[in-house]
């Protein structure tokens, strides 16, 4: 045995004077270059991984006859979000930004595998960047695919998706990280809770207004309850987003070359899963006190404002403050959804909530850890991104209205978007149908 230790010791210590030596070694700067790359990589990943959460949160919330629809959804929204912000978006919101946006052009990545010197003082790999930055723009659509589910068409939404992904948020994005005029105004918004978060909940909101309420969501002056289908799926989805979180809000650290950027992700990391669990615990103890019962429903979107609240600045609070923050943000939402019914908006998934309301307060809260914040700054990028976001959404929304109409018709919303539009039905063996032929006298009495 201590022969066969020996042994790979003195594998180990050859393998390692290998790499040392001045043909194999790499300058600090190609490793800073790598895992630079890396963080991006990973964050981006899990970014994505957010989308699936989206999915299955959205498909949990709505009813079973929505189910295929809200997925199919789900599903093309992030595809043509990656186009998007390949053909326009991406250089929109970072090539040559001096007050407002970039150029109209398409992205392309300034190295590739096959240049036999590739330029390391950029610090990361061109396509790493983008990939990490496309799926923020998905998340902000995804946002919008809850608010507006179970009556809007189709084709209308995903066109209202190109034109968000394209041109609405990117200039948000150019604004802050592309190094615009709320940059120099010192705006700060570490992850997005109102570069992502708000862009997305601001559109959700003009959407939501413009397309009105389901069909028997609000009469007489009630509020007819529409449970969701499958609330399993929907705490699925929260968790999935929960995890892709982490690269949401640590990859956004933007570097992992150095010990101080691995001990500021990890704090990151330590922040963003503390938030949500104060956003859970809050939630929790508040729906009991106020409906004598816990409502799932509310303490999974407290899991999601805890996140959304914590994401303007996750690294510069005490963990006990990151609890605080989240839990806050909890609160809010919590009161907001039953408010958004007394003035009856129809938000399906409570994405209003928890990624406007939560966002706003999110950034507003900044300068409470971040002494370099300053809430003038944090409330002018607050206004500013609405006062973009309201107007150029309403214009996309009231022409498709006035065009290709964005509703279902009556008929249609009471079958349900997977027959209307789909053809068919996420769980078609729930579904009490008689066969054809079938006759009830004539089988009972066989």
């Amino acid at each position: 045995m201590k022969l066969k230790q020996f042994a790979v010791a003195a594998g180990l210590s050859a393998a390692i004077g290998i790499w040392a030596s001045p043909a194999m070694a790499q300058s600090a700067e190609e490793v800073t270059f790598v895992f630079n790359s890396l963080l991006f990589l990973i964050g981006g990943f899990l970014v994505m991984f957010m989308a699936a959460g989206f999915c299955m949160l959205e498909a949990g919330l709505v009813r079973t006859k929505n189910v295929a629809d809200i997925c199919l959804k789900n599903m093309v929204l992030y595809a043509v979000a990656g186009i998007m912000f390949y053909l326009v978006g991406y250089n929109l919101m970072y090539d040559g930004v001096d007050q407002f946006f970039g150029s109209f052009t398409t992205w392309g990545p300034s190295e590739v595998a096959s240049d036999e010197v590739i330029a390391l003082d950029t610090g990361y790999s061109a396509a790493s960047d983008w990939f990490f930055q496309m799926v923020f723009v998905a998340t902000a659509a995804s946002i919008v695919s809850g608010a507006v589910a179970e009556r809007v068409k189709l084709f209308p939404f995903l066109i209202f998706t190109v034109v968000l992904t394209s041109i609405i948020y990117p200039v948000v994005g150019a604004w802050k990280w592309g190094g615009g005029w709320l940059d120099q105004a010192n705006f700060q918004d570490f992850a997005g809770s109102t570069i992502v978060h708000s862009v997305g909940g601001w559109a959700a909101l003009v959407g939501v207004l413009i397309l009105g309420p389901r069909i028997g969501k609000f009469t007489d002056g009630r509020v007819t309850p529409m449970p969701g289908s499958n609330l399993p799926l929907a705490t699925l989805g929260t968790f999935i987003l929960w995890l892709g979180w982490f690269g949401f809000n640590g990859a956004s650290q933007l570097a992992l070359g150095s010990a101080a950027d691995a001990v500021a992700v990890s704090q990151i990391f330590a922040n963003t899963n503390m938030a949500a669990a104060g956003g859970v615990v809050a939630a929790t103890l508040l729906t009991k006190v106020l409906y004598k019962k816990v409502d799932l429903t509310m303490v999974l979107n407290g899991a999601l404002a805890g996140l959304v609240s914590i994401t303007a600045e996750p690294l510069t609070p005490a963990i006990w403050e990151a609890i605080l923050i989240g839990a806050a943000g909890a609160v809010l939402v919590t009161f907001a959804i039953p408010m958004l019914d007394k003035f009856k908006i129809d938000d399906v998934v409570g994405a209003i909530p928890v990624h406007l309301i939560a966002g706003i307060f999110g950034t507003l809260i900044v300068p409470a850890t971040n002494g370099d914040a300053s809430f003038i700054a944090q409330i002018t990028g607050v206004a500013a991104v609405a006062a973009w976001v309201i107007p150029t959404s309403a214009i996309v929304w009231f022409a498709l209205k006035l065009t290709l109409g964005i509703r279902m018709t009556a008929e249609d919303e009471m079958a349900g978007g997977d027959i209307a539009e789909l053809g068919l039905e996420a769980y078609p063996e729930f579904v009490d149908r008689a066969p054809s032929g079938y006759a009830p006298d004539a089988a009972a009495k066989a």
